[in-house]
């Protein structure tokens, strides 16, 4: 509670907040940075689908805002703000460090079980501290003397979240994929570490304030007085055959009138809260399906490549622009033609635009879906026939209609039936291939996988080779390019031991080789493995990665001593990889001499939609959170008592709360294969949860309150009203 002192002399500003808003930042850099690469860490580490990584990212979220319930009935009933923010910050540190060390290599813990483990404390430590630190800043001051100094500490305290959460939605995922530790090519320990150290000096500064803190007494808390009574009320009700006004005054024979007037009030907007989840469902999954729908996207913009997870920074950057506008342009404007001067009437414009978000986000998909790599279902082949003769060559494959492949060129049977061997006859024609006669081949079709073959010469007869490595289809989940090379005529590189190795501009860069195996047997996904170059070998490479620009392939001989490593290497020629694009490059050297030719054949298709497509749904979600979220809060704390503001917070977390469930049951259930038909399923939720919502909104009857609440139980969280900062970051996001 705020303090209410009279006095006449000034009350010098508390020195204690700076502490509280200074862990403020480092707890929500913490958080969000740790957020922002949690989606792609359950997928590229864990090695979950994106299905199963979109359930854990949102079962998390779902406990961030289950738990501030209990952080506040501790704080308020049994510790007290000061212990609360104190042990639930100790928990959370140690969850974060514990993420941490789960994903580090070297420790060879139990991936997912750390993982998991850090996650649930983090929950506990964010979610039980939310309610709590605003709170206890607005302790610091005294009531009415510090009314303008309690409102500068409020600006300075969003500003604070804005700030933490701003600098690490961007910054982090530069740690996590332009760092690379312990042979990985990303580093997600760093991208983790990083939240960790800041969380613990959030802990460390806030105890360091702890001299100059003004601590109150617990005084019990108004959520569980308004549960009993609800529930003594329900208890009597069908105990008693005594008809009464309304069937919360049957508990007025334990509590007092002013509380039971207060719930009436109370639930009468509760009703108004029942369609809300949705909007959450739908907001909050940013950090999940539209984070993994940029991955699939082209990020390159004049030679810096945007990382998937930084798109999120659009949001907390579009809402400071945006609150200033709406109050002080659009809804002054909009008002004098008599459009969304009601609260409700902005809410639910608000709801609607979030639905035509998720409408263009799955229309966005359905451009994406044809360069999506295949998928292989049970007894389902992938077959790619490269051409490496200089004439078309006509194939003839049993069951399936003969086809032309045209010169140095490729054919791909996506799906065919698996299982089974396939009678195939090739016959080269054209100039060139004079000399070549039709030959036979039996090509066995593997079950769920992809290979290559290569029509190719031997002499003066044409004949067709297997690689000895199954191809990959699936796009990388961190962008890169995945390559295979298959060689012809580098016999005495084999014994010299050559490698292909890779130059950008004037560096050697590094590749990472591709495993074979999808689990390391430490409960996470076997991870490529960071090498200098590609071995020459007997025919093909096997798969690597590598990052998508261009780059200068190069012949490195080992055995030649020198001191100018130019001289050890010949240049083979340059390669262009594209994002998420995988690749077999036939790299054939002429006999005798250092000259070579690179032919690029495409096995999946590189992303091609630029990654800022993806702005205009951040855009109109974001305009959406503006209506929905900010006016919804304002709305409803202007209808409540000022003793029922705590339990509308309580009840406005646990809509989001409940709207993460939502998104955990459709992605559990999956109801479509496509993700194009789960967005519109979204939308289609959104429109119709509106409609009803629209519908209790026609039938609540608003009430005047006045402006002045009574202090004694309004708490400081509550009276926050600056419009430069998102104004339910305290009840959401805080």
């Amino acid at each position: 509670m705020v303090k209410m002192v009279v006095s006449a002399g000034k009350i010098p500003y508390p020195k204690s907040v700076f502490f509280i808003i200074t862990n403020e930042f480092c707890e929500r850099f913490s958080y969000y940075g740790m957020k922002a690469v949690l989606g792609l860490f359950l997928i590229n580490v864990l090695g979950y689908s994106e299905d199963k990584s979109t359930v854990v990212y949102h079962v998390f979220s779902m406990l961030c805002y289950f738990t501030p319930v209990f952080g506040a009935m501790i704080a308020d009933s049994l510790l007290g703000k000061f212990k609360t923010i104190l042990y639930l910050s100790i928990v959370y540190a140690i969850g974060n460090v514990v993420l941490s060390l789960a994903a580090t290599p070297p420790l060879q813990i139990p991936t997912e079980t750390f993982s998991m483990l850090g996650l649930l404390l983090i929950a506990i430590g964010t979610g039980g501290i939310k309610p709590c630190v605003s709170a206890f800043g607005g302790d610091q001051f005294t009531l009415p003397q510090q009314a303008l100094q309690l409102s500068s500490f409020f600006s300075i305290f969003y500003f604070s979240i804005n700030a933490g959460s701003l600098l690490s939605t961007f910054i982090t995922p530069i740690f996590r994929k332009d760092v690379q530790c312990f042979g990985a090519e990303t580093c997600y320990p760093l991208a983790f570490g990083v939240p960790a150290v800041l969380m613990v000096v959030s802990l460390v500064v806030f105890v360091i304030g702890r001299p100059w803190y003004t601590c109150r007494k617990p005084e019990g808390n108004i959520t569980m007085d308004v549960a009993k009574c609800v529930t003594h009320a329900i208890s009597q009700k069908s105990k008693s055959n005594i008809k009464r006004e309304h069937w919360l005054d049957h508990a007025s024979g334990k509590y007092d009138s002013e509380l039971i007037e207060s719930v009436k009030r109370l639930l009468k907007i509760l009703v108004l809260y029942i369609p809300l989840p949705v909007f959450w469902a739908l907001f909050d999954q940013q950090g999940s399906r539209w984070t993994f729908q940029a991955t699939r996207m082209d990020g390159e913009v004049f030679g810096y490549i945007i990382k998937p997870d930084q798109m999120q920074v659009l949001n907390p950057f579009l809402i400071l622009a945006f609150i200033p506008i709406f109050d002080q342009i659009i809804y002054p404007g909009l008002a004098k033609i008599g459009l969304l001067k009601k609260p409700l009437q902005r809410l639910t414009v608000g709801g609607v635009l979030a639905g035509i978000a998720f409408v263009v986000s799955g229309i966005l998909e359905l451009q994406l879906e044809p360069t999506y790599a295949v998928k292989l279902g049970a007894n389902e082949a992938h077959v790619n026939f490269i051409n490496g003769l200089p004439c078309p060559v006509k194939m003839e494959l049993e069951g399936n209609n003969s086809t032309q492949i045209e010169a140095f060129g490729q054919h791909i049977l996506k799906q065919i039936e698996a299982g089974k061997t396939y009678a195939t006859k090739f016959t080269p024609a054209g100039e060139g291939c004079e000399s070549y006669k039709p030959f036979d081949y039996q090509l066995n079709a593997r079950n769920k996988e992809a290979r290559s073959y290569l029509i190719m010469s031997e002499g003066t007869t044409a004949s067709i080779k297997e690689a000895t490595s199954s191809d990959k289809l699936k796009k990388d989940g961190e962008g890169a390019s995945k390559i295979k090379f298959v060689f012809l005529g580098f016999g005495d590189s084999i014994s010299r031991k050559e490698s292909i190795q890779f130059k950008h501009g004037d560096s050697f860069m590094k590749v990472w080789q591709e495993p074979e195996v999808e689990d390391d047997g430490h409960g996470k996904k076997a991870a490529a493995v960071s090498v200098d170059g590609v071995p020459v070998s007997e025919f093909d490479s096997g798969n690597y990665k590598t990052d998508p620009h261009e780059q200068t392939l190069v012949l490195m001989t080992p055995a030649i001593e020198s001191k100018d490593i130019s001289k050890k290497y010949v240049t083979i020629g340059n390669i262009k990889p594209k994002q998420g694009g995988n690749y077999v490059y036939v790299i054939k050297k002429e006999s005798g001499a250092d000259k070579f030719d690179i032919k690029e054949y495409v096995i999946t298709q590189p992303n091609s939609i630029h990654m800022l497509w993806l702005v205009p749904q951040y855009v109109i979600i974001t305009i959406g959170e503006v209506m929905f979220s900010v006016t919804g809060l304002q709305f409803a704390f202007s209808q409540a008592p000022a003793t029922m503001k705590s339990v509308l917070q309580a009840a406005w977390l646990l809509t989001v709360a409940f709207g993460n469930v939502i998104v955990v049951f459709l992605a559990e259930f999956k109801i479509f294969e496509e993700q194009s038909k789960e967005f519109f399923l979204y939308s289609g939720l959104m429109f119709v949860d509106m409609i009803i919502f629209a519908v209790l909104a026609c039938f609540y009857k608003p009430v005047e309150i006045g402006q002045v609440e009574d202090p004694d139980n309004n708490t400081v969280e509550m009276r926050e009203s600056s419009p430069g900062r998102r104004k339910n970051e305290e009840y959401k996001d805080a």
